[in-house]
């Protein structure tokens, strides 16, 4: 447990030191989101914060490679096709950020990160959870199943993205969630806790903690499309590569109710706000999600009188409550007696 918050901490703290650089740079180069009518922000801010995020995962990464137990335990292959990808997308959302991609491009960005993330790196889906059971399918149809949930992750962050720390916060959140889930459920099985979810979860929390004081209302930079789809990558990878720490033929693995739902009810539970918001905007937009509209969950609620600050922090309320609740329902009941 000391390495990982040496890993969170390590991850703050370049984060949080590179962040004025980078909207120093946001500046100088015109990224700014202008006023815009779905917008709540009322003077044009910077944006680029990905890079610093990106910035802070690269040195936990550094940081973990000279560690004891992280060092000599983690595949440091798939961690670097993992940053790979995570650096495709954050350059992805930083020109979005200078020139403003239509979202096609964005999306086929996407899914070329998430190849090699999948393809190179090894992250991808093992099975599907159909029935209470594990069934696998042809690797290429796992392949395009992996590039849907990075898709899916990256869009409910980028959606999340509307209010000063919404996502920011909310991804830190359900990032903390999953690393207890992760942690907890490798613990008990063979008490083998350093594994890649666990690690790029905890790095995760250190980006999304380190860029909340710039970020949170009155914010000085926006994370941009660069830090939504590189968080948006890195926790669908750090979700995806957990299957992976399973033997599908172990009699723990094929009786492990955590090991068979994953997949499916994890993303769903972690990340439940922003994907409630994601299914609401592609019903209301007739099918066309990506048309910006002013009807999210965050707008309705400064609608109804709650000022921004308040919005945000009743929006973290509920995304803890939810996420803490997946924690006490999966991770909570296994056979070890230790609480989560």
């Amino acid at each position: 447990m000391r390495e990982y918050l040496l890993i969170a901490i390590v991850a703050a703290a370049i984060t949080f030191i590179t962040t004025p650089g980078i909207r120093w740079a946001a500046v100088r180069w015109n990224a700014v989101t202008p006023v815009r009518g779905r917008d709540v922000h009322t003077i044009p801010i910077p944006r680029l914060g990905g890079v610093a995020l990106l910035m802070g995962f690269a040195a936990a990464i550094l940081v973990a490679k000279h560690l004891p137990y992280l060092g000599s335990k983690i595949d440091y292959s798939s961690v670097l096709w993992v940053l790979a990808a995570a650096a495709i997308v954050t350059l992805l959302g930083a020109i979005d950020d200078l020139r403003e991609l239509d979202p096609l491009t964005k999306v086929a960005g996407t899914i070329v990160a998430a190849l090699v993330m999948s393809v190179f790196g090894g992250v991808h889906l093992l099975f599907l959870p159909i029935l209470g059971t594990q069934t696998y399918f042809p690797q290429s149809v796992l392949f395009g199943l992996t590039v849907l949930v990075v898709i899916a992750t990256t869009q409910a962050v980028n959606f999340a993205d509307g209010l000063d720390g919404l996502a920011a916060g909310t991804t830190a959140i359900a990032a903390a969630t999953f690393f207890i889930w992760s942690y907890a459920t490798r613990q008990n099985y063979d008490n083998d806790v350093f594994t890649l979810a666990t690690f790029i979860s905890a790095a995760v929390v250190g980006c999304c903690l380190g860029f909340l004081p710039h970020n949170f209302h009155p914010a000085k930079l926006f994370m941009g499309d660069a830090g939504s789809l590189l968080l948006g990558l890195l926790l669908s990878a750090a979700l995806i590569s957990f299957t992976g720490n399973f033997d599908p033929t172990s009699d723990q693995a094929q009786t492990s109710t955590v090991a068979i739902l994953l997949p499916i009810a994890l993303p769903v539970l972690v990340l439940a706000l922003p994907v409630l918001d994601v299914l609401l905007a592609f019903v209301r937009r007739g099918g066309r999600f990506w048309h910006p509209d002013k009807k999210h969950l965050h707008h309705r609620l400064m609608r109804m009188g709650h000022p921004h600050r308040q919005a945000v922090l009743l929006l973290y309320l509920w995304s803890a409550s939810v996420a803490g609740e997946s924690c006490s329902s999966t991770s909570c009941r296994r056979r070890s007696p230790r609480p989560c």
